[in-house]
């Protein structure tokens, strides 16, 4: 495979022209009575006309043929896509799922829609309020189909495989430690190599954006020149009456054939585009001398509600890093948060959770349910000695955090056969070590603590 080509930089106005159509984009003017090349100009926006310059999210599109030159949409199979979030009943045991099974292509082709499962959401596409998350399953690729949701942006975090992603703004290659976002309207396609497998979390009605820094100053964590941006790539291919475009709106499923590849756009100019961004590229803060910042100071991306500080949902990594803070147990404490948490594993092992917490599986630890280290964390950190540390190695967690109480559905807690039923059993073994007679006893491990 060529290597790909990109435009740095989260949320630029940026412009890009196929080389083969030098000067395609029009110039002066994004509308022109006659586009060059005998082009058809097209507008895709992401927000409403009227929002304030700071948030308004459009692109236009220079193409072959205008998107709308299809066949009327209809209703297909949902697969295992859901927005039903009353379809069993509430649960806020803490939760954790083996890693999710890919099906063997030897018995069962499937695709990157196809292979969509939807484990747990909340909210409600038509009032563009709320999240979802996903896990896709798949082994072959999408042929002569596209997808678009006209429900909300996709964050992809593909765990095992890498994703040869067709769009209209151009071509990405993404790798497991790498992220993707496909913003609401855009269509895609996906190539796959092998065996693939990942996790997507779905926001409705806002958009991804950079957390602000506050005090932090105006560097660090994920920087915005290392976002990238595919460039213009158009293919003029005929397919007749055999091209399918699947839309997810209002959470179903819809087919519309078409004659023609979706990729025809010769060139774009604007600021709402697909990107990636790879999660070895994130600047790291950390707590340099006692204590836990709180997570939060491991934000990639955020997608806002309307209440300040509050999110629809927070992409959050727990990368490789240094851990120097004295007199601290240094993994994550026990915790009860208004938030519900969501963790997957692209790689390695989670430093609280040693084992059980695998490579593609995940934990949902709902809101105000207590979670923490388990009891081998506890009493391996509470009697280790304090030097300078490397945290993480080799290691990729990450946390889908929302405000909203998320419910989980039949197929994650049932059809998939993947949910951990002993999970709870990890802090069966934490045991009392109070001391009423003795305000300074003597640490876990017998040395006389400050």
């Amino acid at each position: 495979m060529a290597e790909l080509k990109y435009i740095p930089g989260f949320g630029n106005e940026c412009a890009s022209e196929d080389p083969r159509c030098p000067g395609a984009l029009p110039e002066g003017q994004n509308n022109p009575q006659v586009c060059p090349y005998n082009l058809y100009a097209e507008q895709l926006s992401g927000s409403a006309f009227t929002c304030p310059r700071s948030t308004n999210k459009r692109s236009w599109l220079y193409r072959i043929l205008p998107s709308v030159s299809h066949k009327p949409f209809e209703s297909i199979d949902q697969g295992h896509i859901t927005h039903n979030w009353d379809e069993v009943d509430p649960d806020p045991n803490q939760l954790r799922w083996k890693p999710f099974e890919i099906p063997k292509a030897s018995q069962k082709k499937v695709d990157f829609v196809s292979g969509l499962h939807t484990l747990c959401g909340a909210g409600d596409m038509k009032s563009n309020n709320g999240l979802a998350i996903h896990i896709f399953l798949c082994n072959t690729s999408m042929e002569n189909k596209c997808f678009y949701n006209s429900d909300g942006d996709f964050l992809i975090v593909p765990q095992k495989g890498k994703l040869h992603i067709y769009t209209e703004f151009g071509k990405m290659l993404v790798q497991p430690n790498e992220i993707c976002v496909i913003q609401r309207g855009m269509r895609f396609s996906i190539d796959v190599f092998e065996e693939t497998r990942g996790y997507i979390l779905e926001v409705y009605g806002v958009h991804f954006e950079l957390p602000d820094l506050g005090p932090i100053g105006a560097n660090g964590l994920a920087n915005p020149r290392d976002f990238l941006i595919p460039v213009a790539w158009y293919e003029d291919r005929q397919v007749p009456g055999g091209y399918t475009v699947i839309n997810k709106y209002q959470g179903k499923l819809f087919a519309a054939k078409q004659d023609v590849s979706p990729f025809n756009v010769v060139a774009w100019h604007g600021n709402y585009t697909p990107y990636k961004y790879n999660l070895e590229n994130f600047m790291v803060i950390n707590s340099v001398a006692f204590d836990h910042a709180d997570p939060s100071i491991f934000t990639v991306l955020t997608a806002k509600s309307l209440r300040p500080g509050v999110a629809i949902a927070d992409f959050v990594i727990f990368p490789p890093r240094w851990g120097v803070a004295d007199k601290t147990f240094r993994p994550p404490y026990y915790h009860r948060n208004c938030m519900s948490e969501f963790m997957g594993l692209i790689k390695g092992h989670y430093e609280a959770k040693q084992g059980g917490f695998l490579p593609g599986g995940g934990s949902l630890h709902s809101s105000m349910t207590p979670h923490g280290p388990d009891a081998d964390c506890f009493e391996k950190a509470s009697k280790a000695k304090l030097a300078p540390e490397r945290i993480a190695d080799g290691t990729m967690a990450f946390m889908f955090e929302s405000s909203l109480s998320m419910a989980v559905t039949k197929w994650g807690l049932k059809t998939s056969n993947c949910l951990d039923e002993n999970y709870y059993k990890c802090w069966e073994p934490l045991k009392s070590h109070f001391t009423p007679n003795s305000r300074k006893p003597a640490g876990l491990n017998g040395v006389l603590l400050p």
